[in-house]
């Protein structure tokens, strides 16, 4: 065996004794019902409990950026109440919708993400990268105004306590019209990114992704007819021909060719509800359970799961949510919270599963 040969295999036997560092999978899906609704919906993996809650953020609540050296950044109110989920407590929202359906959703974006340099003069257009999403919601009503929005401040690379480090992400923002954006910080810039089918996941870019759609031009929904090879007939195994060959690991790549296949080849449904449910069935198809998808950190083996998955009904201003802990759907409706409250409030969603006894219906 070659010098080069033996350190090839030595590097892929301490993969494998060691794994690789975790990286959150986090899966987002646009569906669109018949009657003219628009359904966001997405899971999201760590490998740590982020203590995640719901949050109801008024109109008039005043806000202040992060910002790499400490001093005071970007200043602003939120002009639209909005709902969604936090992180560590935090006052801002990872996954969230306003009052004029307007969704935004944090993704992360592990090795690409390059944010802003943020020179002297710059300081009061800097806020944290976890902190652009609620400026959107609170301040934007639609994609057009979101884009305008995150062009005119800088998103800076602050450290978040919690995490000890700064937390790479990109952003998918969707209006009730049904348009969606990539926002992604590369290069040191924000980039802009038309995302046509309404899909996310993590790294690479959202350009490649879209490029690496091409490598699945085969598949279709249909099962595949039997074909003639040296006059024996070849067929599929039952259901499914169609569809073989579609990617089934939790990588990124291969969650977005899901995302992309599952919800855009889903039979049309007629309401908003219909399509929030068909959006959790999609869902269940990206949910990662404890100890299939591990990793080392810091020495030591860490495990993604799907803490939570929501959706967002960006027409009727609904807020649907599951944990992991607790499958059962509930709903915020923000159409009918108080809006002008003088504070935001908090919905714990911590919750066990109930398990029903039917026992008693078989007698």
């Amino acid at each position: 065996m070659s010098r080069f040969h033996a350190v090839c295999l030595s590097l892929v036997v301490a993969v494998c004794l060691l794994g690789t560092p975790s990286a959150p999978a986090c899966t987002g899906i646009t569906i669109k019902p018949k009657d003219g609704s628009i359904i966001f919906a997405r899971t999201l993996e760590f490998a740590v409990d982020l203590k995640s809650n719901i949050l109801v953020v008024p109109r008039g609540k005043e806000y202040v950026g992060s910002t790499p050296t400490g001093k005071p950044g970007l200043r602003w109110k939120t002009k639209y109440g909005l709902v969604g989920m936090n992180a560590f407590d935090l006052p801002v929202t990872v996954d969230g919708l306003n009052e004029k359906g307007l969704h935004v959703g944090l993704f992360y974006f592990p090795s690409f993400a390059e944010y802003q340099k943020v020179k002297g003069e710059d300081i009061d257009k800097a806020l944290a990268p976890w902190e652009l999403g609620v400026f959107l919601l609170g301040t934007c009503s639609d994609v057009k105004e979101a884009v305008a929005a995150a062009k005119s401040v800088r998103v800076a690379a602050v450290v978040q306590k919690d995490m000890g480090f700064v937390p790479p992400v990109h952003y998918i923002v969707t209006d009730a019209k049904g348009n969606s954006v990539v926002l992604e910080p590369t290069g040191g810039e924000l980039k802009v990114h038309d995302n046509p089918f309404g899909v996310m996941s993590n790294s690479p870019t959202f350009d490649w992704h879209m490029t690496n759609l091409s490598n699945y031009v085969n598949l279709t929904v249909s099962n595949v007819p039997p074909i003639e090879v040296g006059g024996k007939e070849l067929k599929g195994f039952g259901q499914g021909s169609g569809m073989h060959g579609l990617p089934g690991d939790f990588t990124p790549p291969s969650r977005f060719v899901r995302a992309v296949a599952f919800s855009k080849s889903a039979l049309p449904v007629d309401t908003a509800k219909a399509g929030v449910l068909q959006a959790f069935h999609i869902l269940n198809q990206f949910d990662i359970p404890k100890g299939a998808a591990r990793g080392v950190e810091h020495g030591k083996e860490v495990s993604d799961y799907t803490l939570w998955t929501s959706a967002a009904d960006l027409k009727n201003l609904r807020y649907y949510f599951r944990t992991y802990d607790n499958s059962k759907i509930r709903m915020i409706d923000l159409k009918a919270a108080d809006l002008d409250a003088k504070e935001i409030r908090t919905v714990s969603v911590q919750s066990k599963e109930e398990i029903e006894d039917v026992t008693k219906a078989a007698k």
